[in-house]
């Protein structure tokens, strides 16, 4: 197959529904434009590279080339992140919340794609927490029909300013007291992201029934990811939920703003079935 896989372990273990994918299929190619940039948003866990490798799968049986690109795989690279964390705040040494992406980079390989360039799509490495270098990134070949973009925080809007002052979990009160490092996220997402989520032509997104869930989903999701190689040693329990309180605000905000940005919001039970 010529998709790009995301090719991370699946965290839905059965997938999705094939009249979902049908669906978001039918939906990526009735937009109006030569090689749209299909996304799909959803909280960590919730099944966003295991839908998009299904809609992946079924468009190329239609004939169709695409190309999968993840939003994790735009991470900044652990020397860049370790220079914020030196120059702005130590938390932004963590991956994953608005301010640790390369959002540049993400614009360069959708205008590519959309252009019909030969362009290799970046891939980074959890478990060494840090991009691979070229020689390890994917090439989908030219001219593709189809882009399916998945991320967790696909179209988040920034937070007004005076809801960054209070602490929202033991993270920001204990080591962001003065609110430093959620406020260079916030900036972030006001500044920056914009330009990359104009790219997206369609979003769909992957609804849990709460932010608790994703504490279960993510660690199902680590269990898998060390289990492709059991010689490397992913995050205990503790390390994780410290993990995801660093996604905690943005996720909550996405919960209550998503829903009305979104093509289409497709709600999921605790076992992320979708209820349609």
């Amino acid at each position: 197959m010529r998709y790009c896989r995301a090719m991370r372990q699946a965290t839905h273990p059965d997938g999705f529904p094939d009249v979902l994918v049908s669906e978001a299929l039918a939906a990526a190619r009735a937009l109006p434009v030569r090689t749209p940039v299909f996304a799909i948003a959803g909280l960590q866990g919730s099944g966003k590279s295991t839908l998009a490798a299904q809609v992946a799968a079924r468009a190329e049986t239609e004939g169709l080339r695409v190309a999968v690109l993840s939003l994790d795989d735009l991470y900044l690279t652990r020397a860049q992140r370790h220079h914020l964390a030196g120059t702005v705040h130590p938390l932004l040494a963590t991956r994953g919340p608005p301010g640790t992406h390369d959002v540049a980079l993400g614009c360069r390989v959708l205008d590519a794609l959309r252009a019909g360039e030969d362009v290799a799509l970046p891939r980074f490495d959890k478990l060494a927490d840090d991009r691979l270098p070229e020689t390890g990134w994917l090439n989908p070949g030219p001219r593709v029909d189809l882009v399916l973009f998945e991320g967790w925080c696909l179209k988040a809007a920034p937070e007004d300013d005076s809801a960054l002052s209070a602490p929202l979990n033991a993270l920001e009160r204990d080591e962001d007291p003065d609110s430093t490092w959620r406020r260079h996220c916030n900036e972030a997402l006001r500044r920056d992201y914009p330009a990359l989520w104009s790219r997206i032509d369609a979003l769909w997104f992957l609804q849990p029934p709460g932010f608790d869930i994703v504490r279960t989903w993510r660690w199902q999701q680590e269990q898998a990811l060390v289990a492709r190689d059991p010689s490397r040693t992913g995050m205990d329990r503790a390390q994780l939920d410290r993990f995801i309180q660093h996604y905690e605000r943005t996720s909550r905000h996405l919960l209550a703003t998503l829903p009305a940005v979104a093509e289409r919001t497709i709600v999921l039970d605790e076992a992320r079935t979708p209820l349609l």
